[in-house]
């Protein structure tokens, strides 16, 4: 069975997705190495054994993620092409959640920080990012909870309390407000007690990132005409990301959407990438003055 293989090398973790030749997905798998060249080649290991497959099989390679800058050579002597970040996430989280590229999406990737991509008529855009993700809530659950695990962080969210730790717009006015109903948060940790509980913080944590995300999506859309976010990345798989995002989207008038697969977008995206495209990266001189056996920028 003829594969095209995507590999978005992050800076802790690689994923690879398998695309069969009809475009159909074979499977996704997620390892950790302590660096990316070792993480890159475990990977394809990894995943021609989970999936039943043989070198011979690859066609292509196509790699992306911040790693994709240390592999510089064909992987197994296989075709192999390196595609920007943000295009190949874009283009997956498109894929992931139904969409065809020539219409109007924002592609949400939340990792350390958070990137908001446009696609619109075809085009991928990065319009912008933020600091806030993955890391500020690794960060802040070391400093508040003295707890690094984020699942262990979710796993006391589930019993918090926003009450005790955010300030709503009910609590600073007994009148409504246009557009904004009682329970909206008005300061995230804006009514934290003394000693709280670690389960109240947990849950504020949790809340203060997904707000804060899902708010500048919000922001990114206005004046565009979009109304579909697609959320991709690790942070996706938390179950509270739903519920607040949810919420979020009353508010803006928004559709989030968190699709399966929704933490390997930009390895799909990567192996998806249109047939054509790779036509045109194999026609082009081959980077480093022409040496033979380079990785090729694919976009």
């Amino acid at each position: 069975m003829e594969a095209v293989l995507g590999i978005d090398l992050g800076g802790s973790t690689t994923k690879i997705a398998g695309l069969a030749g009809n475009g159909g997905l074979i499977g996704v798998l997620q390892v950790r190495a302590s660096d990316q060249i070792t993480s890159v080649y475990g990977a394809i290991g990894h995943f021609l054994q989970e999936y039943g497959l043989e070198l011979k099989d690859i066609t292509k390679i196509v790699l992306t993620g911040v790693g994709a800058s240390y592999v510089d050579c064909d992987l197994y002597n296989i075709p192999t092409y390196r595609m920007t970040e943000f295009q190949a996430v874009g283009r997956g989280g498109c894929r992931l959640a139904g969409f065809d590229l020539s219409g109007q999406t924002l592609v949400v990737s939340m990792g350390t920080g958070t990137a908001f991509i446009r696609v619109c008529g075809g085009s991928i855009t990065h319009i912008g990012g933020s600091g806030i993700g993955g890391g500020t809530l690794v960060g802040l659950s070391v400093g508040l909870l003295r707890e690094k695990d984020i699942a262990e962080v979710a796993r006391l969210a589930e019993s918090g309390d926003l009450d005790n730790v955010d300030l709503t717009i009910g609590d600073i006015t007994r009148g409504p407000l246009p557009n904004l109903p009682p329970h909206a948060t008005a300061a995230n940790f804006g009514k934290m007690k003394y000693n709280p509980e670690p389960a109240d913080v947990a849950l504020g944590l949790l809340n203060l990132v997904f707000q804060v995300v899902g708010i500048m999506a919000a922001f990114a859309c206005k004046n565009s005409g979009i109304k579909d976010v697609v959320l991709t990345g690790t942070l996706t798989t938390l179950v509270k990301a739903r519920e607040i995002f949810a919420e979020v989207a009353k508010l803006h008038g928004l559709n989030f959407i968190i699709p399966e697969h929704s933490v390997f977008a930009g390895a799909i995206g990567a192996a998806s990438a249109a047939e054509e495209e790779l036509a045109r990266a194999a026609a082009r001189p081959p980077e480093g003055g022409g040496a033979a056996g380079r990785a090729k920028t694919l976009v």
